[in-house]
This record gives structure tokens, C-alpha cells and sequence, in this order.
């Protein structure tokens, strides 16, 4: 992936927010990515892991003022896509989720960011096989707490409308 070349869809540029990763916007704001508000991609050059990130806020919130479980799987959605262009697999926007499944293990909270850490398990000509944690760090002193864990097959390669 080369950081520097331009992508119709999404501003892809170094986070002031975000020291170390690159942000992941859509462009049009209208589509479904814009609810999710602003997105940040890194890659883990050690692990070879893909890291995405969002700060839910109170647009994305339950009645019990945690992050909506729609919230959460529309983010899973996304950061198969976001994650994939961090690990290097760039899907060049002709790709659709197949299959996710998702085992939620805790409740995610409002202003605090949300950690995705993927990994490609397999990759085919045309299907890719991931899986991921969701993660938060509910205060700076505290360890990383597990929000959701997800397997998903991507289909890859798919005509341009």
C-alpha cells in the first residue's frame, strides 16, 4: 500500500488526531461509513496485524448509554475493508462481505475509542478469510478490554457498477 497515492472514495492522509495512523474517511459523508464518523487504519509492521479505529459517540448509543449493537457490527463491516488496505490487500471498493459472524463478549462505551485488530487468515483468488478482536481501553492506566470477536469471508474481485 502506498500511503501517498489518492483514493476516490476516502481522504487518506496521516491523523492529527491519531499520532501514527492514517485516516480512512469517506469522502461522501452521505453513505453509510459517514455515520460511523471519522476512521483511522494502521498497520503493525511487527505483527502483521490491520488496526481501525472509530470514537463512538451518542449518535451511536443504546438505551443503556453503550454503543449500539448495530453500531458495533456496522463497524466490524467496515473495518474488513478499511483493516484489508492495512494489511496491504487494497479491494479496490469490488469486493462483499459474504459471511461475519460475530460473538459479542462485552459492552463497548460512548468517547472512548474502538480498536480493531485483523488479521487475513487465508487469501484465494477470489475469497478472503479474516478474523478480529474489538478492543477498548476503558481508562489510560487500564488493560484493553474485549468488546467482540468475528470471523468474515470477503468474495473479491467483483465487476465495477
Amino acid at each position: 500500500m502506498n500511503d501517498l497515492d489518492p483514493h476516490p472514495w476516502f481522504d487518506h492522509g496521516p491523523d492529527p488526531d491519531n499520532p501514527g495512523w492514517m485516516t480512512w474517511n469517506v469522502k461522501d459523508d452521505t453513505r453509510f461509513n459517514g455515520f460511523l464518523g471519522s476512521i483511522a487504519i494502521r498497520e503493525d509492521a511487527e505483527d502483521g496485524f490491520g488496526w481501525v479505529r472509530m470514537t463512538p459517540q451518542h449518535r451511536h448509543s443504546n438505551f443503556g448509554e453503550n454503543v449500539h449493537g448495530g453500531t458495533i457490527l456496522g463497524f466490524i463491516d467496515v473495518c474488513l475493508f478499511a483493516g484489508s488496505r492495512a494489511i496491504g490487500i487494497d479491494l479496490g471498493g469490488r469486493a462483499v462481505t459474504v459471511e461475519l459472524s460475530t460473538q459479542f463478549v462485552g459492552a463497548a462505551h460512548i468517547d472512548i475509542p474502538l480498536d480493531c485488530r485483523l488479521e487475513n487468515v487465508r487469501e484465494t483468488g477470489s475469497l478472503l478469510f479474516l478474523r478480529g478482536m474489538l478492543m477498548q481501553r476503558p481508562r489510560e492506566d487500564a488493560e484493553c478490554a474485549n468488546v467482540a470477536t468475528f470471523t468474515a469471508i470477503l468474495r473479491k474481485g467483483l465487476p465495477r457498477p
